[in-house]
């Protein structure tokens, strides 16, 4: 059998290798790279040139000396062994040759957007951070940064500048946003409004982040297609309202890659089960569409030209749906080198049109080369053209069925060919990835093309369209039960160096394997190495049950600089005391430690960083009821709450001045004192307190409470002792010393960002706690902290370890 065709792949490798680097080097090194690129093709053909004719002087003399008559025809065929002996010699010369030559194009392609990009007129507009009124062009739908409670919701817009006052320029920029008009725009739009230039991050190919607070003057309309997009999309969104959460958020993304409704628990699962490629657009999306265009057309017995030219169309009606972005085109490109494959019966044509296909996206926009979604698209691509069949045939050989082996080999070579990237971007590896995909085969098909179904019918029968999205629920949820079970596997998820070091060494441990698993003695060796690895961790993880652990009481989640505290009601439910600054975070921890019911929520005060998560808290779980502080400041964040319990139907009530509720294992009591009025913060030292006495171990609670609040309630003779304390205000320096020894607890735990700029906590304060005898325990070292009961044993227990 005839190996993979690699004659284009030095050549796409070393566009995008140079490309890549060009992004982060900056123009003058790619210039010298691209003219280093061009030495190195010279050099190479002129060697290979003065090879040709040294070998074929030779060979023309050995043929004159034995038959003069087939001089040529000999010379010929001597010269062919040479090149076909030559492998070693003359084919890497071509190899190192396409590899400059790569390099050339991609220092050309790169270089003069680089040189674009670095104008010195767009360059003092930014180094000057000038305000001023730009026009812009959208290049991709505005998507919404992570929604916190109590801030004006932030859209970050991918645009082409093309005229920032009187100076006209043509460059790539990326604009946040606040405020309304911004969520309705769509790619090809022209707008204009006022905004201030700030430096772009390395490594792309952006001048500049704009940033505005006003809304956008529309200049004109987006062009045909992307208005069609637009309602087609609207219209899916529409016809998947109807359905659950989880189901309904996730059959956009596995359609057209809007994530906008994903429910945040299935897309940490998504995560954990190495799955989130399925709420990207991939070449996987066009083939399964186009694929089903075919299987049709075949049905009705359509001729092979009218076959490709409904297959064509298919393929761009699709990227219209999914709008013709960069990343869509690139999966397009993708999808179509999986079908001309198999369309041709010539295997070995894919891999070049693959390496060809790359090669010109990376010329046609550079960026693509620091794009992880580009690399993932064409390793995932390259592992089922250059893996998956050999590991489909050796498992034939070993007796597997041939499609029990086919589905088998497909997601074990994707992951495989994926795996560095994905390590190196999530900073962990996943070992249930495989069996994962596995599973989650049968179902994207179904769900991908009832989804496109709904979206077409959306605008002339849109109770067809609910009904193909109901169908298409059925998959979906197939879907969302995978990625829950793997993400609930005990150590399925393992901790990897991040990065380019962590992509690395895993690429390389991968390709060591490779070669290694055609020995008996290396196969046996891992299958021990691995059996040993899981019965290693099971004792960790299941015996003792991992996280969260049992008998917990409280837990002090690890939301960075802010508070959230969760309180153990019994039976999946619990009580939380605020929410942090993001509702991803607080989300995390909830999720980690098996709640889903949270009977009460209480906001001990309206600032940001105890109110900014809330969505993370209300979404995805009942929520009974929400209490507040009395203290109206800031009206801004009171709103807020009120906003965002509305939102989900949750009552919201002021905290009385006395009393308190019991929730199942839960007694809460409200601390009573006087509004604080004139101090140096009045929101933070009106903050509600509380002690909770969970399973008879008391718990003060004392929000962001200051000095002058602490004094007051010693003042008021107020009993205040306790087990275990959230120490105030991020263990500031604003704590009244009598206070920490009155309560006297065993247990303090800290909830504060690390490298945060407040100088929490305070040195001082820690080693007060810690000189009468407190176990002093911080979220921004430690991550969540849980306090734990056992036998009468209080102890604070970590994600990985318990500290006794």
């Amino acid at each position: 059998m005839d190996g993979p065709d690699l004659r284009l792949v030095p050549f796409a490798l070393g566009c995008w290798a140079v490309s890549l680097a060009a992004l982060f080097a900056g123009l003058g090194v790619t210039l010298a790279i691209g003219a280093a690129g061009a030495l190195g093709v010279v050099l190479t053909f002129a060697r290979d040139h003065v090879a040709r004719r040294d070998m074929s002087t030779v060979a023309r003399a050995r043929v004159a000396r034995r038959h003069p008559s087939d001089q040529d025809r000999t010379g010929g065929a001597a010269v062919h062994a040479w090149w076909g002996r030559g492998g070693t010699s003359g084919g890497w010369r071509w190899i190192v040759a396409g590899a400059f030559l790569g390099v050339v194009c991609g220092a050309a392609a790169t270089g003069a957007r680089l040189a674009a990009r670095d104008a010195p007129e767009v360059v003092a507009l930014v180094e000057g951070r000038v305000s001023t009124t730009v026009v812009l062009t959208v290049r991709d739908d505005p998507r919404q940064a992570s929604v916190v409670v109590g801030r004006p919701a932030t859209w970050v817009v991918a645009a082409d500048l093309e005229q920032a006052g009187e100076l006209r320029a043509e460059v790539g920029v990326l604009v946040l946003a606040s405020g309304d008009g911004w969520a309705g725009l769509l790619p090809g739009q022209r707008v204009r409004v006022p905004a201030r230039f700030g430096p772009s991050r390395g490594g792309d190919l952006r001048a500049a982040v704009l940033s505005t607070e006003r809304p956008p003057e529309l200049l004109g309309q987006a062009s045909w297609a992307q208005r069609a997009a637009g309602g087609l999309r609207a219209g899916l969104r529409r016809a998947c309202a109807p359905l659950d959460a989880a189901t309904g958020g996730l059959l956009p993304g596995l359609v057209v890659g809007d994530t906008s409704r994903l429910d945040p628990a299935v897309e940490q699962s998504f995560r954990d089960t190495g799955m989130t490629h399925l709420t990207a657009v991939s070449g996987s999306n066009v083939a399964i569409v186009t694929g089903a265009v075919l299987l049709l057309a075949r049905w009705t017995r359509a001729g092979p030209r009218l076959t490709a030219v409904v297959c064509a169309v298919s393929v761009v009606g699709f990227v219209i749906l999914a709008r013709p972005s960069p990343s869509v085109l690139r999966a397009a490109v993708m999808g179509g080198i999986a079908l001309l494959a198999l369309a041709s019966g010539r295997s070995r044509a894919a891999l070049p049109a693959l390496s060809a296909g790359a090669a010109v996206l990376l010329m046609a926009d550079p960026e693509l080369a620091a794009d992880a979604g580009f690399a993932l698209s064409v390793l995932a691509t390259a592992g089922l053209l250059l893996l998956a069949p050999p590991m489909r045939d050796a498992l034939r050989r070993r007796g597997v069925l041939g499609g029990v082996a086919e589905a088998l080999a497909v997601p074990a070579a994707a992951q495989l060919a994926c795996g560095p990237v994905v390590a190196g971007i999530s900073g962990t590896l996943s070992l249930v990835a495989v069996p994962a995909n596995l599973f989650a085969v049968p179902a994207i098909a179904p769900a991908t093309v009832t989804g496109v179904a709904a979206a077409l019918l959306s605008p002339v029968w849109p109770a067809g369209a609910e009904f193909a999205a109901w169908l298409g629920s059925w998959p979906a949820w197939w879907l969302v039960t995978v990625a829950r079970v793997g993400a609930e596997v005990p150590a399925g998820v393992l901790p990897w160096p991040g990065g380019p070091p962590g992509a690395l060494l895993l690429a390389g441990l991968t390709v060591l394997l490779m070669i290694g698993f055609r020995r008996p003695g290396v196969r046996r060796l891992v299958a021990v190495v691995a059996l040993a690895s899981v019965l290693g961790a099971l004792p960790v993880r299941v015996l003792t049950g991992g996280w969260p652990p049992d008998g917990w009481l409280v837990v002090a989640c690890d939301v960075g600089q802010g508070d959230a505290t969760v309180l153990n009601a019994g039976h999946g439910a619990a009580v939380v005391v605020d929410a942090g600054p993001l509702p991803r975070d607080v989300d995390r921890c909830l999720r980690e430690l098996d709640v889903d019911e949270v009977p009460l929520l209480l906001v001990s005060h309206f600032h940001v960083d105890h109110i900014g998560g809330l969505d993370g808290v209300l979404a995805g779980r009942p929520v009974g009821a929400v209490v507040t502080t009395p203290w109206p400041e800031p009206a801004a964040g009171r709103a807020a709450v009120a906003r965002a319990a509305a939102a989900h139907r949750v009552p919201v009530s002021d905290a009385p001045e006395s009393g308190g509720w019991t929730v199942g294992d839960v007694r809460l009591e409200v601390l009573p004192a006087p509004p604080e009025r004139g101090t140096r913060s009045d929101p933070n030292n009106n903050s509600l307190m509380l002690v909770a006495t969970v399973r008879g171990v008391r718990v003060l609670l004392t929000g962001d409470a200051e000095t002058e609040r602490q004094q007051a309630l010693l003042a008021g003779g107020v009993y205040v002792s306790a087990d275990v304390l959230k120490v105030a205000h991020h263990g500031s320096a604003f704590q009244d010393p009598s206070l920490l020894d009155a309560v006297a607890p065993r247990i303090a735990l800290v909830s504060v960002g690390k490298g945060n700029d407040y100088g929490h906590p305070s040195a001082s304060v820690l080693a007060r706690l810690a000189g009468r005898g407190a176990r002093v325990q911080r979220t921004d070292v430690s991550g969540d902290l849980a306090v734990v009961l056992a036998d009468g044993k209080l102890s604070v227990v970590l994600p990985t370890r318990p500290l006794e």
